[in-house]
């Protein structure tokens, strides 16, 4: 998914970027993030969503062999993170995790594969055709004012449309107990409602093949996927509680407690709940059949997870993982965020378009770009990134690539998964329940 809240066009009134992106049989993004204005999430989404094929060059690479880092084995805080072909999709860039569902308090459980791995939105949201009857059906329903609770998560491309239910989560060796979760796709778009929903007529993103994953795990610096706002106000057309007459569902706008809301189940550890650590290996220029890697809960919790105190660049954010501020080739941009939910390295610059890989770029020759993002403790770093032929690319049997870029609507830099493979990124979250976009908080990013 791409950001949300504090990124670029994000929907509901959001000013921000991304959440889950649409899929077709190549690439696409997602991703959440914050509201510069509201604080608010929401989630909408920018990425390409070429098939592949042979780029403008008439060339033909041939990716690498699988590359990993992922310990022989994975500490009781660690999960393995794949960037392969899946049995949703042949999409590229997509890391994936596998979580255990259960109903609460109880033996029923499902491990659900290919669950996208998103810094830049907040919370599980699994899409009801990956989840098995005797599971969904034992999950029992947020409620407010004894009304089932629903959510309209909008995106670029369209929306999800879903309701929310609370589940026992294990991801890795880590668990935790009745957590919101979305079910997306459970509800007919019918029985959406309320003033300006786009959920009611908008282009719904519902099942696995839409979304190139069986569902999205939200591990970015909120905790909650709204926040504040929607325990106080309809105004951001996010949440909704539902009544049922005559067999038919009807939705309107509501008000929903934090309690009731989808949050980052990272959150709800008993312990090394404070922040992740994404580790994942390089690939060449050609890219990868195959990278994996891992993920850790915490930071600084246990000796697998501490933070250097040397050595690595840490920027500080705002609530929802924004930077302060950020340029490419002396140019400033309103946003740039840290996003895995995103396939490709996403901003605005006058290069060739690919014609197949929509949205993506598609350079004669490869590019050198050194984008500088600066955090609100005043840290700048400088980022050297390469921009190859997305076409070229995706023609060649790989599925990890570290050079794709495309385009994206308003000034923002959205560093999806190429900028994460070959480095160890560390996330801190902040401990607030809600924050504003736009303001100094104590979380950060480093690598």
């Amino acid at each position: 998914m791409l950001h949300i809240q504090g990124k670029l066009v994000r929907t509901l009134g959001a000013f921000g970027l991304a959440a889950l992106v649409a899929i077709v049989a190549g690439c696409g993004g997602g991703g959440g993030s914050s509201s510069a204005s509201t604080g608010n999430a929401s989630t909408s989404s920018t990425g390409g969503t070429g098939t592949g094929g042979t780029g403008s060059t008439g060339s033909t690479l041939a990716a690498g062999a699988p590359v990993s880092t992922t310990p022989a084995v994975l500490a009781s805080n660690q999960v393995a993170v794949v960037v392969a072909s899946s049995t949703t999709s042949t999409a590229r860039n997509i890391p994936r995790v596998s979580v255990t569902v259960c109903a609460p308090g109880t033996g029923n459980c499902q491990t659900i594969d290919d669950i996208q791995v998103d810094t830049g939105s907040w919370g599980l949201r699994l899409m009801k055709d990956a989840v098995n009857s005797t599971v969904l059906n034992a999950l029992p329903a947020q409620t407010v004012g004894g009304n089932p609770v629903a959510e309209c998560a909008g995106f670029a491309d369209g929306n999800s449309w879903g309701s929310v239910h609370s589940a026992d989560l294990t991801i890795g060796g880590e668990t935790a107990g009745s957590v919101p979760i979305q079910i997306v796709g459970d509800l007919s778009q019918s029985a959406a409602g309320g003033a300006n929903n786009s959920c009611a007529s908008g282009t719904l993103n519902n099942t696995s093949s839409a979304i190139a994953a069986h569902g999205i795990l939200g591990i970015g610096t909120a905790k909650y996927d709204c926040g504040s706002t929607c325990a106080t106000t309809t105004a951001n057309n996010v949440y909704y509680t539902c009544t049922t007459s005559g067999g038919v569902t009807s939705c309107t706008d509501s008000t929903v407690p934090l309690a009731q809301q989808v949050i980052n189940p990272v959150r709800l550890f008993a312990t090394d709940n404070n922040g992740v650590i994404l580790n994942m290996p390089a690939v060449t220029s050609a890219g990868s059949t195959r990278a994996s890697g891992f993920l850790t809960f915490g930071l600084g919790t246990q000796s697998n997870n501490v933070v250097p105190t040397s050595g690595i660049q840490k920027l500080t954010t705002d609530y929802f993982g924004n930077v302060q501020s950020a340029s490419l080739s002396g140019t400033s941009v309103s946003k740039a965020f840290f996003d895995t939910g995103s396939n490709g390295l996403f901003y605005t610059e006058g290069l060739t378009w690919c014609l197949v890989a929509r949205g993506f770029y598609c350079p004669s020759s490869t590019l050198s770009r050194t984008p500088s993002v600066t955090g609100f403790n005043g840290t700048t770093a400088s980022i050297a990134l390469s921009i190859g032929n997305a076409e070229t690319l995706f023609g060649d049997g790989g599925y990890a690539y570290n050079n794709v870029a495309g385009t994206m609507s308003g000034l923002a830099f959205d560093f999806g998964l190429p900028f994460f493979l070959g480095r160890t990124v560390y996330l801190n979250y902040d401990p607030a329940a809600g924050g504003i976009g736009g303001v100094a908080s104590s979380a950060f990013v480093a690598f």
